[in-house]
């Protein structure tokens, strides 16, 4: 199997990881059957978690893995979490990836990590107080087209 990242990019994605802090867990869900990138998505995913002994990955199935895609709320696939990881405990922090990362998403997938890794959102303190003052559940997205 051809990697799909080069040696190049691997050189800089590590030189980048090199600044984590913390574990960070990328949690795959496929399908094996009718899931277009599937395959390539999760390729992606296992390529980039080997890049630094910070991350860890796991692999499931939305048909066969139906409790843990329950448990997370994933029901898109290809889609990717990723998730706080402490010893053995992996804490959500609410970030989904539904679709292959790639193209400028890629870059936003490998901030995303960064992010995650220092457990740090970078929202203001104003813009973490206004959410502390919500008394309802939000669902945000962001939709990305790729053009």
């Amino acid at each position: 199997m051809t990697n799909l990242l080069n040696e190049s990019v691997t050189a800089q994605i590590r030189e980048v990881f090199a600044g984590l802090k913390q574990p960070v867990h990328l949690m795959f869900f496929g399908r094996s059957q009718n899931c277009d990138y599937c395959g390539e998505t999760r390729q992606l995913t296992e390529e980039v978690s080997a890049l630094s002994d910070q991350l860890s990955f796991s692999a499931y199935d939305l048909d066969a893995d139906t409790e843990i895609a329950r448990q997370y709320q994933m029901d898109k696939a290809p889609g990717i979490i990723i998730a706080a990881k402490d010893g053995g405990t992996i804490t959500d922090l609410g970030i989904r990836y539904a679709g292959i990362p790639s193209g400028h998403e890629f870059s936003s997938f490998i901030q995303d990590i960064l992010s995650a890794s220092a457990r740090d959102s970078g929202l203001s303190a104003a813009a973490r107080e206004f959410l502390k003052a919500l008394t309802e559940p939000i669902h945000l997205q962001v939709f990305v087209t790729p053009t």
